[in-house]
């Protein structure tokens, strides 16, 4: 029998998940016409506060949104009020979307990022989709 000194120990297996758009998939135009309907005139948006206190930053991204990302992408760390960053908060975003989206186009980023991970099936979030494909013209 070994001596311990001769023992390996054990170490956990920890996943992480580095979540990116599909290869040859641009998220920038979505984004950016994502954050310009959330928060497009708010001279801070990094600050913004919306949903009666329920969403932060130029995202508007609710806690929900952000504990199911974190779930899906562990490595995405930090905290909700993180969101607040433009960065931290795209990264939550492409998480997120990785999680719920059957597919990349456009329309159906946005009504998930408005409506949840069945967004895309929500009448209540057609109209969001609109001021989205507006701007992203």
């Amino acid at each position: 029998m070994a001596d311990r000194g001769d023992m390996i120990p054990f170490l956990p297996l920890i996943v992480i998940l580095a979540v990116d758009a599909p290869a040859g998939y641009d998220p920038r135009p979505i984004l950016d016409a994502i954050r310009h309907v959330e928060t497009g005139s708010e001279p801070d948006p990094e600050n913004a506060v919306g949903d009666g206190g329920r969403a932060l930053g130029p995202y508007q991204i609710h806690r929900v949104y952000w504990q199911d990302a974190l779930e899906h992408d562990p490595s995405l760390g930090g905290s909700y009020e993180d969101v607040r960053d433009a960065a931290y908060a795209e990264r939550v975003i492409l998480a997120y979307w990785d999680r719920y989206a059957p597919d990349w186009r456009a329309e159906i980023l946005a009504r998930i990022h408005n409506g949840g991970p069945k967004g895309h099936r929500k009448q209540a979030t057609v109209e969001y989709w609109g001021k989205v494909a507006r701007r992203m013209r």
